[in-house]
């Protein structure tokens, strides 16, 4: 969850006030912001995030304070068409799909205890995933959640018991995604499509974060194409290296962090969740070794690392007798990145990153 959304929720709550989250749950067409994007509406017109500006924001924004008035959270659809986008500068002829949740005083107590928990739960770094009724058969279980905790530890309840059991079932896969996914289903509860008139329930997952981090640990000559190519592609860049030569903003101008320090010391300031790419190209065998300790058991969705079939072979072995667990290293993706023929720094890069968007897409699925 973005920091200052965050920060927004948690003053709703701890003075009372009054507000409306909006959150993009399916889009169709061009639109500026993808699902799982969200703005928080306080009562005084104070908003924080967005959802893509311009005029649709603005009318997002009144349907929310009208929200304010009836204490009724809804979804709403926003059709973004070109001729009236033109209008603030942007192009844009889709269609995105809100769902308005009123949070203040006239919200259920077990509903706003569940909020507080989510919000401790993201804040501890435990992972949460949130899955939210945008629609039901019964009116009242609108906006009911379902918080799902990394240990398998469940809060809060739907409305029926076949929701929460299947909304439990698929939130744990949700863990492993990096974007929100609806759940369609019919009166008698079986998967359907969302636009069948079938639809009887309608199921909001978001993962713990739709950030998708990529930590590179080792800043050579690979490192900086991938960490360049990586950012265009849309990853959250982080680069460590213990070499100030090395591990500094002007080598690594596009990533989103650089950290120059001890590799061991680094990664316990980093936070390695299921939306986690980890790349290991340290420049030795004894450094590859640290670093591979130190992430194995961290729920990443990708550790590679570099090296000969040989060399990685013997590290795996040094791991397994220090007790590092079999079935632990055996996710580990090495000889890292696709076979495509690569020789240069940069095509190394190339290959390594084609396999993580692989893998991204295979999670997805």
């Amino acid at each position: 969850m973005d920091k200052q959304l965050y920060l927004g929720l948690k003053k709703v709550f701890e003075q009372n006030l009054e507000a409306v989250l909006i959150t993009v749950t399916s889009v169709l067409g061009s639109t500026p912001r993808k699902p799982g994007a969200k703005m928080l509406v306080f009562a005084d017109g104070m908003t924080v995030g967005t959802i893509g500006g311009g005029c649709g924001e603005a009318e997002a924004k009144r349907e929310a304070l009208n929200v304010l008035t009836t204490y009724d959270s809804k979804t709403y659809s926003l059709n973004m068409t070109a001729d009236i986008a033109q209008e603030e500068g942007m192009v844009c002829g889709g269609i995105m799909e809100l769902f308005m949740e009123y949070i203040g005083t006239h919200t259920p107590v077990e509903n706003a205890d569940l909020n507080k928990d989510y919000l401790a739960a993201v804040e501890s770094h435990n992972n949460p995933v949130l899955v939210t009724v945008i629609e039901a058969a019964e009116e009242s279980w609108l906006g009911n959640k379902l918080v799902i905790k990394t240990n398998g530890d469940a809060l809060g309840d739907l409305g029926k018991k076949e929701l929460n059991n299947i909304a439990f079932e698929k939130g744990k896969i949700g863990s492993r995604k990096c974007q929100p996914f609806l759940i369609c289903l019919d009166f008698e509860f079986n998967p359907c499509e969302s636009s069948t008139p079938k639809a009887a329930y309608r199921l909001l997952v978001e993962p713990p974060t739709t950030v998708i981090q990529l930590l590179i640990l080792g800043a050579g000559h690979i490192a900086v194409p991938l960490a360049t190519m990586a950012k265009i592609v849309g990853y959250e860049v982080t680069v460590v290296d213990d070499r100030p030569s090395f591990a500094n903003v002007n080598r690594f101008s596009t990533a989103n962090k650089v950290l120059c320090a001890d590799f061991e010391r680094a990664l316990e300031t980093i936070d390695i969740n299921p939306q986690t790419f980890v790349v290991i190209i340290t420049r030795g065998h004894r450094y590859d070794k640290v670093c591979l300790k130190k992430v194995i058991n961290h729920p990443a969705a990708y550790i590679g690392m570099i090296g000969s079939r040989k060399r990685v072979k013997s590290l795996i072995a040094d791991l397994e007798e220090e007790g590092v667990a079999k079935d632990a290293l055996q996710k580990l993706y090495s000889p890292i990145g696709l076979k495509i023929g690569a020789e240069t720094p940069e095509e190394i890069a190339v290959s390594i990153l084609s396999e993580l968007i692989k893998v991204q897409r295979e999670i997805e699925e």
